[in-house]
């Protein structure tokens, strides 16, 4: 029975400090909530705009423009940032940086795995796909594949070995 009171009592503590530990940092738990906005826009421009922005973004491969943001994007479309924002959200499911940053990451992929680029640094690459600095290529990289672009590049260089050169120069093989 005492076993029983002293485990009642921890639970008891542990509330009260989890109470007043939220309260002397003023965290309160987080609510999800929908912005008005979104729903101001109407589906048929929504769909529309969709298709304007993948056409800017993807096709004509802005996302490679380390300065295109937002605020470009809503002029070159004749509309407003509220509005991408809100057709990035609703229709991708993301927001603008994470949307942009995924076309960058898959074209970094691309480049990694490239022969053609393989004597790239990774700074290269980052700069190639539109990102201001090594260290956001690596933190977005690494939240969408769940490794380093390091990592990436030697995995795929196991998996798909280059074929054997062939060993010396002609000179080397007739003497």
């Amino acid at each position: 029975m005492f076993d029983f009171f002293v485990i009642n009592l921890q639970y008891v503590y542990l509330d009260y400090l989890k109470v007043n530990k939220m309260a002397k940092y003023n965290i309160t738990e987080r609510k999800e909530k929908e912005a008005a906005y979104r729903n101001l826009v109407n589906p048929k421009l929504m769909d529309d705009l969709k298709e304007r922005i993948l056409n800017i973004i993807l096709f004509q491969k802005k996302f490679k423009d380390k300065d295109y943001s937002a605020k470009k994007l809503a002029e070159d479309l004749g509309t407003n940032t509220r509005y991408i924002s809100a057709v990035v959200n609703v229709r991708f499911h993301t927001n603008y940086t994470t949307f942009v940053n995924k076309f960058r990451i898959d074209e970094a992929m691309t480049l990694l795995v490239d022969r053609r680029y393989r004597d790239l640094n990774m700074e290269d690459i980052s700069d190639m796909v539109g990102f201001a600095n090594r260290q956001s290529f690596y933190a977005a990289f690494y939240k969408f594949n769940g490794i380093t672009p390091r990592e990436y590049k030697l995995r795929h260089l196991a998996q798909h070995p280059q074929p054997d050169q062939k060993k010396g120069t002609k000179r080397e093989r007739k003497a």
